[in-house]
């Protein structure tokens, strides 16, 4: 995993830590910051080696698989408790080579993010909301013991490493490049303990619609009484492995239903929580006859997603109707939707952005969700505002152009 010791021109270092100190400060303005006093890895050390094996030919957007195709290049950046972290390197994408008793094998000390780049109207390249992914990639490392860093210079590195490989940014819309950064204890050890070794590392895919169903068509949903994916007191706020591998049996459950995800239900009570990976989100008339926006409070069963945050200032700034975050309950559901009072349901994730829901499967009973029969104006219009901003047609302080602090960036390439 050793990358090579080429290192950032001295002068260039110097111009980098002084243009991005200043821009960096300027781009968060408004934003909680992420740096602190901890020991951290720098983008100004970061080591660049230059793969053989460029691919040529790019993948055609339109037969573009999530998740299955992947850059030429990727991010590493090792720790241990002895050395601290050491310089990030961008080296040739391949295989990870760990001693089989790493921890994140045996007790799964693991956690990621996802995140998207988008290739913009004026040809720049932008990432969505960075920030919010390092504030809680942060706060997943601190659940599982894992080292702190600085979230301001892993953006940094990011940036350089999707600059690298630009050219797989697709250049369609509704494609993007995604950004999967990963942190996993490389402690060669048994035994469950703090890791004294760990790897960052950040591998990049051109992506398409999420769901084969196409990036803006109904899904139907099966909510789910007997399985619960986080409880209060866990790690569902938190992006980590563990969260995800025991939610692959109940989907292939709801499957054989006739259902293509699970609503996520908590509590003898039914409590709604999540749908699928994505967080959840319901347009209605509620008891008191008011226009609402309603989604579930983060409690800790709630991973507080960056597109749900999204949203919520976005609907807040429109100021054209109620929103609240409050635990609601399936039957407040199914009684609304016999009044005919819900006018859309739909989830919200960095992978598919905005999915309308089109029904529910719930006690034996599928509730018609009138979704897209409204025409889903309040889902469309979360959709195209949020993918207007994400590909630079309005400008926003959301997003972060990956050309902006490296100009003065320059690096010596090793064979």
């Amino acid at each position: 995993m050793a990358c090579s010791t080429t290192m950032l021109r001295s002068v260039s270092a110097q111009l980098f830590r002084q243009k991005t100190s200043c821009r960096w400060s300027k781009f968060l303005s408004g934003h909680q910051r992420m740096t602190s006093s901890v020991a951290s890895f720098k983008a100004a050390d970061l080591q660049i080696k230059y793969s053989n094996n460029i691919t040529e030919k790019k993948p055609d957007s339109d037969t573009l698989l999530f998740g299955h195709t992947f850059t030429d290049h990727m991010l590493t950046i090792e720790w241990s408790k002895n050395a601290g972290w050491q310089a990030p390197c961008i080296q040739p994408f391949g295989n990870l080579s760990m001693h089989p008793a790493c921890s994140v094998f045996h007790y799964g000390l693991e956690l990621f993010e996802g995140m998207k780049a988008y290739a913009g109207v004026d040809d720049k390249v932008r990432m969505f909301r960075p920030w919010d992914n390092m504030t809680r990639m942060k706060y997943s490392a601190n659940k599982i013991s894992l080292p702190d860093f600085d979230g301001d210079e892993l953006v940094r590195c990011i940036a350089q490493l999707i600059r690298v490989d630009r050219d797989w940014v697709p250049k369609t819309k509704p494609c993007s490049l995604y950004i999967r950064p990963t942190f996993i204890s490389t402690e060669p050890t048994i035994g469950v303990s703090v890791p004294g070794k760990a790897l960052l590392y950040v591998i990049m895919c051109p992506v398409g619609p999420y769901f084969r169903t196409g990036s803006f068509n109904p899904v139907s949903l099966y909510a789910d009484p007997k399985n619960v994916r986080a409880w209060k007191g866990g790690a569902g706020d938190s992006k980590v492995g563990g969260n995800y591998g025991p939610t692959i049996k109940p989907q292939l459950d709801a499957e054989k239903l006739g259902c293509q995800q699970i609503l996520w239900l908590y509590g003898n009570e039914d409590y709604v929580t999540e749908v699928g990976t994505m967080n959840l989100m319901m347009m209605w008339h509620n008891d008191d006859g008011d226009l609402e926006l309603i989604t579930p409070p983060l409690d800790g069963t709630i991973l507080p997603g960056v597109t749900r945050k999204a949203l919520l200032e976005l609907a807040r700034g429109w100021e054209e109707f109620k929103v609240t975050e409050r635990p609601f309950k399936m039957d407040e559901v199914v009684k609304a939707v016999k009044e005919n009072r819900v006018l859309e349901i739909f989830g919200a994730g960095t992978a598919c952005v905005v999915c309308p829901v089109g029904s529910i499967l719930y006690k034996d009973e599928t509730l018609n969700i009138p979704t897209m029969e409204n025409g889903a104006p309040y889902a469309t219009r979360f959709f195209d505002t949020l993918l207007d901003i994400q590909y630079g047609k309005i400008p926003s302080p959301w997003v972060y152009d990956i050309d902006s602090e490296y100009d003065a960036m320059a690096a010596k390439v090793s064979s």
